[in-house]
């Protein structure tokens, strides 16, 4: 019988070098990850931890096991291997599947590396994991989450079910908090992490309102007459902002109730209930950096594991057609595939990196300006230049002796110590007549890893990207109005005599350092506004589509940049759900909950909103409303597109949807109201103010 232990522990074993290399090669290439740690599980292990988000325990509801049955479904028809999970913590924890070749672990490795420097550099992420010394320690975190529920749906006094419905609840409005803010800023608590199981016997609304109005010295008869019991305690509940909340979960936990069924009034919460709130809240927010940032991270990890991989060789000579088998999945799955968008927008970022530097340089050629540009460079020429110096693009023991002699002169693109260290080990391996490929003072196995001859700048040049077969024209296809706006800020630059003492000068790492720096403030919605450019759409030959109402099917839209632009961002703002604010906790002076819907063109699904709000409902204990505008067709308007062949026009018509314990209903809302959620134009709500300079 076979040991799954015994199994597992020898497959990590043969890995152990593979991730030890793969870190020093992350480093080389200059990526800060945090520190790894790599688990070897087997099939159903793996399918656990898909299910529970990357960690090996959660809280306890129905949903774990609804996610575990959808995936092993998807895994045993092949509609979705796992390959890999990895969470943001430090140190990260990656976790392999024992079944998977070597070719597809290697890769899996190097993907990892590029994930955790993502993790440990993207601000995105650092509203969560800045925490102190102690970092993020989201592992710690959610399982004392688990501990916590768990103690309280064990506990005599608590209904079980209680504890689920408000789950239920609260993982209903687990994506409407403020995604742009630490997860402490909104806590009612000082400390960070989950509040105590005890109630605050100092956080009373009704007395902090009474202290308000004893602070105005009135006399009792007045005090009586205007501020009586009704309108305190109507006072008290709600509260009203002054600007809108978008950290609904928060608003709830500080100002919601109960509903009691039995006597059809809110009370007060258990304190174990708002224990509860807190934790799912505090996992919303840890979840939050990856969902903003789905297509930067695995597109960031996809390029840096297809540099390590093939371009380093990484995936041996027998693991390589494996490995392009890998990897042709990944980026070959269906629908709006975040590897693919993010691995092309990456080398879109660099490439733009690199040709800037290049025709910065060209630009400063003295006689040489945007109207002679393209006359008086001869880009072959210019191609053939940038090509990566013979030693360092065949960089190994073939070349060893040419680095050893650029590493005389001091060159920067090689390591010379490693280089020394792998000459010994050649002239001892020859002395003892081996064939001089390894030596007693362990030198560096440059057969099978030859980056361990070069530095940062000597790989950059070896991956130069204006170098690639498929970017050689990229120099070419530059328009007149791009060399304009360079030469603009060309004011008392030095010159170059000649074209070849301005390529002497080029920076070949002039596009890893751009996206080095993209990755550290930007996340998806940013990303592609800033990077999805009129060439991108262009030559990636995008496009949007849409459902016709007058050809009752989807067509082709547009193949504007813009709007392309437009439909990805829509998609990816607030997670791709609807933006949700709190705009009263004090709706019509009756302690009511009014939610806005900020509308920018994207109506609701109202079937979804209806279901929402009850949970909202569950949360407040007092009605709650939901502001939102939506665009209505008349049956003439699209009978009238219809014949002439076009879409009909909608109008827009603001509503607000109530619950109150017993039947959604629908009602006119208010024109102020209205005027407070619609957007001028698109709002992509997309990064705090500071960020903006």
């Amino acid at each position: 019988m076979r040991d799954e232990r015994v199994e597992a522990k020898r497959e990590a074993e043969t890995l152990d070098e593979p991730a030890a290399e793969a870190r020093e090669l992350a480093e080389r290439l200059g990526l800060e990850p945090y520190p790894v740690r790599y688990w070897v599980v087997g099939h159903d292990e793996m399918n656990e931890l898909i299910a529970y988000g990357g960690f090996q325990r959660r809280y306890p509801h129905w949903r774990w096991g609804m996610n575990y049955e959808r995936q092993r479904k998807k895994d045993r028809h092949g509609l979705g291997k796992a390959f890999e999970i990895v969470n943001n913590d430090d140190p990260s924890h990656a976790f392999l599947q024992e079944s998977n070749a070597t070719a597809d672990q290697k890769a899996v490795i190097t993907h990892v590396e590029a994930h955790a420097d993502f993790f440990a550099n993207n601000r995105w992420f650092g509203l969560y994991a800045d925490r102190g010394e102690g970092g993020p320690n989201a592992a710690a975190r959610l399982e004392r989450n688990a501990d916590r529920i768990s103690a309280i749906a064990d506990r005599p006094d608590v209904d079980r079910d209680e504890v689920e419905r408000l789950v239920d609840a609260v993982s209903a409005l687990e994506d409407t908090i403020d995604q742009h803010s630490p997860v402490d800023a909104a806590r009612s608590v000082a400390e960070p992490g989950v509040s105590e199981d005890v109630s605050d016997p100092d956080d009373d609304p009704v007395a902090a309102v009474e202290e308000q109005i004893a602070e105005l010295d009135l006399s009792e008869e007045v005090r009586r007459d205007v501020f009586d019991d009704e309108w305190l305690a109507a006072h008290g509940e709600g509260i009203e902002p002054e600007e809108p909340r978008p950290d609904v979960l928060a608003f709830l936990r500080d100002h919601g109730k109960r509903y009691a069924p039995d006597s059809g009034k809110a009370v007060d919460r258990e304190p174990w209930e708002t224990t509860v709130i807190d934790a799912i809240r505090e996992e919303a927010y840890y979840f939050a950096g990856q969902k903003q940032t789905k297509v930067m991270n695995e597109g960031w990890a996809t390029y840096w594991e297809s540099v390590m991989m093939g371009g380093e060789g990484f995936a041996g000579p027998d693991e390589f057609l494996t490995y392009a088998d890998h990897m042709a999945r990944v980026l070959g799955s269906p629908g709006l595939n975040p590897y693919k968008l993010g691995f092309e927008l990456w080398t879109h970022v660099e490439l733009r990196a690199a040709r800037r530097d290049v025709i910065d340089r060209l630009l400063r050629v003295e006689g040489v300006t945007p109207e002679n540009f393209h006359s008086r460079i001869d880009l072959d020429e210019v191609a053939e230049a940038l090509e990566p110096h013979p030693a360092i693009a065949g960089a190994g023991p073939a070349t060893l002796d040419e680095l050893a002699e650029l590493a005389a002169d001091g060159d920067p693109r090689v390591d010379a110590e490693a280089v020394d260290r792998a000459l010994s080990a050649r002239d001892e391996g020859e002395a003892d007549g081996d064939g001089g490929e390894t030596g007693p003072d362990g030198g560096p196995d440059i057969e099978q890893y030859p980056w361990k001859l070069l530095t940062r700048e000597g790989l950059a040049e070896r991956h130069y990207v204006l170098s690639r077969p498929e970017h050689r024209g990229a120099l070419r296809n530059v328009s007149r109005e791009t060399l304009d706006e360079r030469a603009r800020y060309m004011f008392d630059v030095e010159r170059y005599a000649s074209v070849d003492e301005a390529l002497d000068d080029v920076d070949r790492t002039a596009g890893w350092d751009r996206m080095v720096e993209v990755r550290e403030s930007h996340n998806d919605v940013t990303f592609i506004d800033a990077f999805l450019t009129d060439e991108f759409v262009r030559e990636g030959n995008y496009f949007t589509y849409e459902y016709s109402r007058a050809a009752e099917e989807h067509r082709v839209a547009s193949v504007d940049a813009d709007d392309v632009r437009r439909k990805l961002l829509l998609q990816f703002t607030n997670f791709g759900k609807p933006t949700v604010v709190v705009l009263d906790g004090n709706y019509r002076n009756r302690g009511e909950l009014l939610l806005g819907h900020r509308f920018n063109g994207v109506a609701l699904d109202e079937e979804s909103a209806a279901e929402t709000l009850k949970r909202a409902f569950e949360l407040w204990g007092r009605p709650v409303n939901l502001a939102t505008i939506r665009v209505e067709y008349s049956d003439e308007a699209i009978r009238r597109a219809k014949r002439r062949g076009a879409e009909p026009e909608g109008e827009e018509a603001g509503v607000r949807f109530q619950y109150d314990g017993g039947e959604v209903t629908e009602h006119d809302l208010d024109p102020e109201i209205r005027e407070r959620i619609e957007a001028d134009e698109v709002d992509y709500d997309t990064k705090p103010d500071d960020w903006l300079a």
